[in-house]
C-alpha cells in the first residue's frame, strides 16, 4: 500500500458527497496503492473485502462472457466508483473482475467502513442510489443492444460513449486509449468483426484511427449508426 494522498474531496464520488465533518474518518480509513498497466485488482469470485474509487488513471471493469471471452461493463475513471455491485444481501464474492488499463492510484475503504459511511452520510446514499439507477438503465440499454443492433452500430455506440465519458485531448483522439479487443469487448462482438467494422468506418471518414488513438470525425454519421436495429 501506499502513503494516503490528500483527497481534493472534490473529485472523489465518496468524498464529494460526505458530510465534512465525516472527511477526517475517510482520511483516516481510506488506502491507497498503484495498480500497473494490466494489473488485476480484484477478479471475479473473489471474497468481497471493500469497495474501491479511481483516485488517478482508468479501470476496466469487466465479466466473463463464454468460455474464453470478456465483456467491458463499464470503465471507471477519475473519481469513480467500482467494486459496488457487491452490496446487497448475501454477497460474499465479487460477481465482475476490474483491470488497470494504465498505471492508476487506487483509493479502498474497507466494508464495515463503507457500512457505516452510508449509515451517517445520507447525502452519500442518496448519490449511491442515482448512481445505481443509471448504471441500470445503461445495463437494460447495452441488452437491448446486443440483441438488437448490428455490430456496426454496437462500436458506433461504443465509439459516442467514449468520447462523452472522456472527452478528446489536445489532438482531437479521444482521451482514452483501448486496444482492438478491449474495444470489441466494450461493444460486445469478437476482435474479428471490430477490426473489420473500425476499418470500414475508417473508409467511411467517420472516424481517424492511428494504433490505439481514434478520433470521431462525423458524430452524425456515427450517430446515425446506432439508430440501425433489427426491431
Amino acid at each position: 500500500m501506499k502513503k494516503n494522498t490528500q483527497c481534493d474531496n472534490q473529485s472523489c464520488f465518496l468524498c464529494r458527497s460526505c458530510v465534512k465533518e465525516w472527511l477526517p474518518a475517510v482520511a483516516a480509513n481510506k488506502k491507497n496503492f498503484v495498480a500497473k498497466k494490466g494489473q488485476v485488482i480484484f477478479s471475479e469470485g473473489d471474497p468481497v473485502t471493500g469497495i474501491y474509487f479511481v483516485y488517478e488513471g482508468n479501470v476496466k471493469v469487466h465479466k466473463k462472457w463464454g468460455a474464453d471471452k470478456e465483456l467491458i461493463i463499464r470503465f471507471a475513471n477519475k473519481g469513480a466508483i467500482f467494486g459496488h455491485r457487491i452490496l446487497g444481501k448475501q454477497a460474499s464474492n465479487y460477481p465482475i473482475s476490474a483491470t488497470a488499463l494504465e498505471e492508476s492510484l487506487i483509493c479502498y475503504v474497507d466494508m464495515e467502513f463503507f457500512d457505516a459511511t452510508l449509515k451517517v452520510n445520507p447525502g452519500f446514499t442518496y448519490d449511491l442510489m442515482l448512481f445505481f439507477a443509471e448504471e441500470l438503465k445503461e445495463a437494460e440499454r447495452k441488452m437491448r443492444n446486443l440483441a438488437h443492433m448490428p455490430v456496426k452500430g454496437r462500436v458506433a455506440q461504443a465509439l459516442i460513449s467514449l468520447k462523452e465519458q472522456f472527452g478528446t485531448n489536445e489532438e482531437g483522439h479521444v482521451n482514452i486509449e483501448l486496444t482492438r479487443q478491449d474495444l470489441a469487448s466494450y461493444a460486445g462482438a469478437t476482435y474479428e468483426t471490430v477490426f473489420r467494422v473500425v476499418n470500414e468506418m475508417i473508409q467511411e471518414t467517420t472516424i481517424i484511427a492511428n494504433g490505439k488513438k481514434i478520433s470521431i470525425t462525423n458524430t452524425d454519421k456515427l450517430f446515425a449508426l446506432t439508430q440501425d436495429t433489427n426491431l
